[in-house]
């Protein structure tokens, strides 16, 4: 008897239970719920994760950093994982290791460990995610079921932002800020336990793993950015900064050597090939590089300046998350009949406008005077280039590399966030050091001994001449933000140049990969 004879219980890899899509699905759901959650709710607790760990404000950023690289620099490998291992048995590996490294972050003593187990988390996540996303094809036949399935995947990845915004805040200040990574370890226990149960085996399909173009990649970009935040403490003369610079050029060179050659190139470089997804790819690396930042050093400068609570701190980014999601709507509505290239335009002026906006912040900015305005406007602007981005960079690939298209869209959002923080961390470092010693006078004629004996402990000013520091370094930190978004509005306007044929390839696309994406 062959394999495709078999009853669907007997067929090796089938589910133990068969017959509950439903239940397979809230599995799927649950773990792509759990990854895009996790950047935001540990943003929120980013300021006492800093508080009881001694982090600089310069090294406090390696938290968000060391997730995110490992993140998009091993996103299509573990994509690759699942289609030779199975998608299944890669899911429950990669949801298990995240799990762990959950575990380590929540018991972390000392920055080093944090880094380490944050790192973890992100290789976790780049075997999971998208072996999620492809065992929705696994289990679901094509059409309407199939449709309806990724539009609840889909609504899930859009909504863990704001849920994770809400539940880093009440965590944080309910529990304590080690309970944003504890609350993963009930989700991916019982992922693990129920995703044998109700999910299919994939079949395993023929290739190579490309482990050494993973590699380079990711210790490439991770050198690049440890060479922008060395250079924000240290200088760009500083020896380790020059090396980590040269180790960086050494590697990437090595990795685009790598794709060239290698049978199966986890990066296919045929896809830059065509101008309006390398166009886009571009835009949005730019763009998320802007967003990392905006976000890191908000959320420093409500929690820190404005004295808002966890909690509060997560209310006040929910407007971003309306904007994005009203303008994203209105883009897939209107994206048909205007095509891309005015949304990914307008949707950059606006978030560059946003981030201008935001370089006028001072400690005596309030949160509806200062703060919320540009943060809508760039909310709103990143919503217009989201869903039109990711049809753009599946419109005229071929059914079965739309997957690494949009894999691909992914991984240059997370890289380039990483890239983005590293940047503006760098600018913010620079302006702080200036300010810090503009300050410095004041503080010690005006400060008390137990102030002056912090200040020797911590080496960061307190109160109110630490606010000062902090909001002319994030003030200053936004001006680069203003120029890496003035990078996609150029590629947009001068690069993106899409075909009338082009549009119904747009208009198919909006269905289950574009949504999934």
């Amino acid at each position: 008897m062959t394999t495709s004879q078999l009853t669907a219980p007997e067929r090796p890899g089938a589910a133990r239970r068969q017959g509950r899509p439903g239940i397979a699905l809230a599995v799927i759901a649950a773990l792509q719920l759990m990854v895009v959650l996790d950047t935001t709710i540990v943003n929120i607790a980013l300021p006492h994760i800093q508080g009881a760990l001694e982090f600089t404000t310069t090294q406090l950023s390696w938290v968000v950093n060391a997730y995110t690289l490992t993140f998009g620099g091993l996103l299509l490998l573990g994509g690759r994982a699942g289609d030779i291992l199975g998608r299944r048995r890669v899911f429950i590996s990669g949801v298990l290791l995240f799990t762990f490294a959950s575990l380590l972050c929540g018991i972390a003593q000392e920055p080093w460990q944090m880094l380490a187990a944050r790192a973890l988390q992100g290789v976790g996540g780049a075997i999971a995610s998208p072996t999620a996303l492809a065992l929705i094809t696994t289990t679901f036949r094509e059409g309407p079921e199939r449709n309806r399935a990724f539009g609840i995947f889909a609504a899930v990845s859009a909504s863990g932002a704001a849920i994770g915004l809400l539940a880093g805040g009440m965590l944080t200040e309910w529990l304590d800020w080690r309970w944003v990574f504890y609350v993963n370890l009930p989700i991916g226990i019982l992922i693990a336990v129920l995703a044998p149960m109700f999910i299919n085996e994939s079949e395993r399909n023929p290739g190579r793993f490309d482990v050494t173009g993973a590699l380079t990649s990711t210790a490439g970009m991770a050198s690049l950015v440890y060479g922008f935040i060395r250079a924000s403490e240290d200088g760009w003369s500083d020896g380790l900064t020059l090396g980590a610079f040269a180790a960086s050029v050494v590697l990437l060179t090595a990795f685009v050597l790598t794709e060239r050659r290698t049978r199966d190139p986890i990066t296919p470089l045929r896809m830059f090939a065509d101008r309006n997804r390398s166009g886009t790819y571009l835009i949005m690396m730019s763009l998320a590089a802007a967003m990392f930042g905006m976000f890191f050093f908000i959320v420093l400068f409500v929690q820190n300046v404005l004295d808002y609570s966890p909690i509060a701190s997560g209310l006040a980014f929910l407007p971003v998350t309306v904007a994005i999601m009203t303008a994203a709507g209105l883009s897939t509505k209107l994206l048909p009949v205007l095509g891309p290239k005015p949304f990914l335009t307008a949707g950059a002026v606006l978030t560059g406008s946003g981030m201008a906006w935001l370089t006028l912040i001072s400690p005596d900015s309030s949160y509806a005077g200062g703060v919320l305005g540009p943060m809508l406007l760039f909310g709103f602007g990143m919503g217009l280039v989201f869903v039109t981005a990711t049809l753009t960079a599946v419109s005229g690939v071929a059914q079965h590399e739309s997957g690494a298209a949009s894999s691909l869209l992914n991984a240059t959002q997370m890289v380039g966030g990483s890239l983005g923080l590293s940047i503006l961390m760098t600018v913010f470092g620079a302006a702080g050091r200036e300010e810090a010693e503009r300050q410095m006078p004041s503080f010690l004629a005006e400060s008390t001994p137990a102030q002056q004996e912090a200040f020797a402990r911590t080496h960061e000013l307190p109160p109110p001449w630490g606010h000062q520091v902090l909001a002319e370094g994030i003030a200053t930190a936004f001006w680069a933000g203003v120029g890496l978004v003035a990078l996609a509005v150029v590629t947009a306007v001068l690069v993106i140049r899409v075909r009338k044929s082009d549009l119904e390839a747009l208009s198919g696309a909006a269905g289950p990969g574009g949504h999934a994406a």
